[in-house]
């Protein structure tokens, strides 16, 4: 059974900075692709990174590029999202997905694992 779990969530002024972690464990944890999403009270969820896990390839949502950074830490087993310059937009329920295939990692639909989600408020 592989488990994520977010931490790093909190409330911060716009212009300020946070960096959340993403620790994973399970005997048999091999992922392909992992990836950062949020969601916003009454809006869906939305794809904000990932990370391939064994070349560590990152693409970055548009609305996040240049001031968020998806990176990982395979000994640790961990992924981390650095966010810089933030914004009162950013503000939602941040979740770390993991999933065993490749292609379509923009899609939720497409991550079997998910940690429990780390609240993001950026106020203005």
């Amino acid at each position: 059974q592989v488990q994520l779990v977010e931490s790093g969530g909190g409330l911060v002024q716009a212009g300020g900075s946070l960096r959340l972690s993403c620790a994973a464990s399970g005997r048999t944890f091999s992922p392909s692709v992992m990836g950062w999403f949020r969601q916003a009270p009454g809006k869906e969820r939305e794809f904000v990174a990932f990370i391939t896990w064994s070349s560590a390839i990152t693409i970055h949502s548009d609305s996040v590029k240049g001031r968020f950074t998806i990176s990982r830490n395979n000994a640790k087993n961990t992924v981390y999202l650095q966010m810089n310059s933030l914004k009162p937009e950013d503000t939602a329920v941040y979740y770390c997905a993991a999933k065993t295939t490749l292609g379509n990692s923009k899609e939720a639909s497409g991550y079997a694992y998910w940690g429990q989600g780390t609240q993001v408020t950026v106020s203005s």
